[in-house]
């Protein structure tokens, strides 16, 4: 009897813990990312910021995982090891159409009219427009940067500059804004491709060198950045998705050091059909197919 006993009150027991979500899903942790499209060691510091924030607003384990490069975060988000990524306009697009069901939910109101600037070495005073940078040295971002080198490179295509037969030397791929600007200021390139965002915040806190590295143009607008998530709900229950997406239109300037590094305010909704544009013209430059 005893052992009858027993027996009932250890399938009582595993059945509680599968109809229970709470215990089901009570050692998964909800992780986040974001493009590595700054200061690493920045980046970490401020999402990690931002992970205790949405753990306080949603009750979720949350943790931070850096990645390398941009592919990285994408193959990440692809096979379901992280939930939620800052991506830019191209990765996203690039991330959701391997994740059927996956939703871009929140972006930066500066993000429905994002522009990138070319910098360019001071001292090229003969280089004043876009059509200009042929025949010079040019470095771009990120090949999966949306602001570093999709737009930067559609624009000069449609100003009649093709990157590949047009300038001084093939074009360099930096990785990020940061080094793009690093590599202008040292004369290692004579022009840039980097966003404005990162262009203003840079002259504002005064880490601009005027006498090395100069704006030139800022081209048209498009939409950019954004939170994409993935299929939350499966994993950590129903709701699951509604309740980040609160937590990211709730959040503010005093929220985390994140809202800083982004120069974010606060996060407006978005969805999937912002970026058609992007993808648009990412399979034309047969960037995505």
């Amino acid at each position: 009897m005893k052992q009858l006993f027993a027996s009932f009150a250890t399938g009582f027991t595993a059945l509680s813990v599968l109809l229970n979500p709470t215990t089901l899903f009570a050692n998964t942790t909800f992780k986040i990312s974001a493009i590595p499209d700054y200061n690493a060691t920045e980046m970490t510091r401020s999402f990690d910021s931002f992970a205790d924030y949405l753990s306080k607003e949603t009750g979720l384990e949350v943790q931070y995982v850096p990645v390398t490069d941009y592919a990285a975060v994408v193959t990440a988000f692809r096979r379901g090891e992280i939930d939620l990524v800052w991506f830019g306009g191209l990765t996203g697009v690039q991330a959701r159409a391997r994740v059927a069901g996956s939703e871009a939910i929140a972006q930066r109101p500066q993000d429905e009219k994002f522009q990138s600037v070319f910098i360019k070495q001071t001292a090229l005073e003969n280089v004043k427009d876009i059509k200009d940078v042929k025949g010079h040295t040019l470095a771009f971002g990120s090949e999966s940067s949306t602001s570093g080198h999709l737009m930067p490179r559609f624009f000069l295509t449609e100003a009649g500059v093709n990157p590949e037969k047009d300038l001084d030397a093939q074009p360099t791929y930096s990785g990020s804004h940061d080094k793009t600007y690093g590599l202008v200021e040292a004369g290692s390139v004579q022009i840039g491709a980097v966003n404005k965002q990162y262009w203003d915040k840079m002259v504002k806190e005064g880490k601009v060198d005027s006498s090395k590295v100069a704006l030139f143009y800022t081209t048209p607008e498009y939409y950019d950045y954004n939170w994409t998530i993935n299929l939350v709900d499966k994993k950590f229950g129903e709701g699951t998705k509604q309740k980040v997406k609160a937590a990211l239109l709730k959040a503010d300037s005093a929220s985390s050091e994140v809202m800083n590094l982004l120069s974010a305010e606060k996060f407006i909704a978005t969805n999937n059909d912002n970026y058609n544009d992007i993808e648009k013209v990412a399979k034309e430059l047969k960037l995505i197919k």
